[in-house]
């Protein structure tokens, strides 16, 4: 666009220097030419702002195909289930923690490596919130700090893939009926194992989100 300012300047004020000397039908024709020649600048400005704009839309379909494609491998391969709020995205993961434990078994961590790496990938300004939860075995304060702990466990090994603490939050819902997989299921033992977890929420405008409650459920 600038191009097509100077050059339209340069010939306007060729015509004005010239106006003393051409009739009337002499200035109707350069007059006519010069508004030919900038509309030939402006369409190919355009074409040129319709290119880059192309080049841009083709890489940006690129990387949806390309998160498209990996999140549906974490569904295939770790049966994660993600579901869409407001701002964010929530994943449900199989991370689950033995009866009145908060550390990161072993066989979940390939599924937090996949994670830490499809975050890292696509969603490298998001807030990542992991949220931890008990069964309803024992005192539900406890259960509270319990879900803190397996929380934050959490999160520590995804700063350990790389994630930033400074993107990560770690928030409990303890014994949260109201959030669990299984109502009601408890331990001691294995009973109760699908309410002993971790989801992770990836808030694109975590200043327009709701509190997360963390007393006692």
């Amino acid at each position: 666009m600038d191009r097509t300012i100077k050059g339209a300047g340069v010939l306007i004020v060729l015509l004005l220097s010239a106006c003393a000397t051409v009739s009337p039908d002499e200035m109707e024709a350069e007059l006519t030419q010069v508004r030919a020649e900038l509309r030939e600048e402006i369409r190919q400005g355009d074409e040129a702002v319709e290119a880059r704009l192309g080049s841009r839309m083709d890489q940006v379909e690129a990387r949806v195909n390309s998160l498209e494609n990996d999140l549906s491998l974490l569904r295939e391969d770790f049966d994660v289930t993600i579901e869409r709020l407001e701002s964010a995205l929530r994943f449900n993961t199989p991370v689950h923690f033995a009866f009145d434990d908060d550390q990161v078994r072993a066989q979940d961590r390939e599924l937090l490596d996949r994670f830490a790496s499809v975050i890292s990938e696509y969603y490298s300004d998001a807030t990542i919130t992991v949220e931890g939860f008990t069964d309803s075995a024992g005192d539900p304060s406890y259960n509270m700090a319990l879900g803190q702990r397996r929380a934050e466990s959490v999160s520590n090994y995804l700063q350990q893939q790389g994630v930033p603490s400074e993107r990560l939050r770690a928030v409990s819902y303890g014994e949260s009926r109201d959030r669990q997989i299984v109502p009601g299921a408890a331990g001691p033992g294995t009973e109760g194992w699908q309410n002993r977890r971790v989801s992770m929420v990836i808030d694109f405008n975590p200043e327009s989100s709701p509190t997360v409650a963390r007393s006692g459920s």
